[in-house]
């Protein structure tokens, strides 16, 4: 099967996660991608091959010479597509030698891709790009990491000859939604020396190095009494929050920051006189820092319950994840495989950040060193999600050569 034929298969299955689900997976439906890929997952000759009853899918393609030193080589992916867009009756539409022009995804909805905004196109000129119909997303995020991972297995299944280690893969649900398959892996049936995520963006990209993470709840207790009667009485949670909000630094949101940069993030503001309820993302590079984000969360608790009454202001956060450079860094010979391996596949690498996180960085924080690689894709999370097809031959070349550069050493 070619990786065009194999992507588009997978995008045409909805896997959307949900948020605040309470059981894993939080959508049966990622359940149908799974045994889709462990039926072609045996079909490639992998051992141990299985979905655990929260849609976690393991396997194992066994070492192919006598004496094999190599180390047990890792790689993840996630099933589910973000909940922030349509998932489902994904229309993939395939752009033959694309021209460098902007790109109509929906001429009757008018929906264009501008090359102007999206100035990456640019790098792409020649190649064939599948793009959205512009009202769903793709799935490239991280289906095209599923489809290079799947394409690198049928290689060494379809050429014996190949020398190989031991290949363990592990494909996870709900990563959208928190890295939650991550959270709960089975190390006895993933429990690699090393593993690589494929879950970054545009052809070359390399990330070692994320966030710091947390979830913070803030909740404002107010007093509610007849707007009339009220002076010098009301407490009102919502005016309270909103003077919380005011006080962290207005600059240090998402929107105004960038590269190795932290912020805090309000995600949703659910508010009455009585009771306003605000959630928060936490995160830094900087371990540091990040303790020190999360202590002026509780600094300005302090500050308004002084104003407002004791016990006004309660403040909940929670650590997510943690830098994954702290595991890797030590480990770095697994980066410059990559490397290698990319520029042996004729394209070059670039390292870049991870603005979030990754079930990469789980695995790190739980003693499986995991770097992140590209899958391709752009513009990931929404309507003008699109990946190159040579981007995705290419990567898969790359992740060959990892694997192989091991067995010969």
């Amino acid at each position: 099967m070619e990786i065009r034929d194999r992507f588009i298969e997978y995008v045409k299955i909805d896997t959307q996660s949900a948020y605040n689900a309470e059981v894993i997976p939080s959508t049966e439906k990622q359940r149908n991608l799974a045994v889709l890929l462990e039926q072609q997952l045996k079909d490639a000759g992998l051992k141990e091959v299985c979905i655990s009853k929260e849609c976690c899918l393991y396997g194992k393609l066994e070492a192919n010479y006598d004496g094999c030193k190599a180390p047990k080589i890792g790689f993840c992916c996630h099933m589910d597509t973000t909940p922030e867009l349509c998932g489902t009756d994904i229309k993939p539409q395939v752009i033959e030698n694309y021209d460098g022009r902007d790109i109509v995804l929906n001429k009757e909805l008018v929906i264009v891709m501008e090359r102007e905004k999206f100035e990456h196109l640019a790098a792409y000129v020649g190649d064939d790009l599948i793009v959205t119909d512009g009202t769903t997303l793709l799935g490239a995020d991280d289906k095209a990491g599923i489809a290079e991972v799947m394409q690198m297995l049928a290689y060494f299944h379809e050429h014996p000859e190949v020398k190989h280690g031991e290949i363990q893969v592990f494909f996870s649900p709900d990563e959208e939604v928190g890295c939650l398959g991550a959270k709960i892996v089975d190390k006895t049936r993933f429990c690699p020396d090393f593993a690589y995520t494929l879950d970054a963006y545009g052809l070359g990209e390399i990330s070692y190095e994320c966030f710091n993470a947390a979830t913070a709840v803030v909740t404002v207790t107010g007093e509610n009494i007849h707007p009339g009667l009220s002076k010098n009485q009301m407490k009102n949670a919502i005016l309270i929050a909103n003077k919380y909000l005011a006080m962290l630094p207005p600059a240090e949101i998402p929107a105004h920051t960038e590269m190795y940069e932290g912020y805090f993030h309000v995600i949703s503001f659910d508010g009455e006189v009585e009771k306003t309820t605000m959630r928060f993302y936490i995160r830094d590079f900087d371990r540091e820092q990040f303790e020190q984000r999360k202590q002026l969360m509780y600094d300005i608790k302090h500050f308004l319950d002084r104003e407002y009454g004791e016990d006004t202001v309660c403040v909940e956060i929670e650590d997510t994840y943690y830098n994954m450079s702290e595991a890797i860094l030590p480990r770095f010979e697994i980066v410059e495989a990559m490397e290698a391996g990319m520029r042996k596949a004729g394209f070059e690498p670039y390292i870049k950040p991870i603005r979030g996180g990754t079930d990469g960085s789980v695995m790190s924080q739980n003693g499986i060193p995991t770097p992140n690689m590209c899958d391709g894709s752009h513009n990931c999370h929404g309507r003008y999600e699109y990946v190159s097809i040579q981007s995705m031959e290419k990567i898969t070349d790359a992740i060959t050569n990892i694997v192989v550069g091991f067995a010969e050493e």
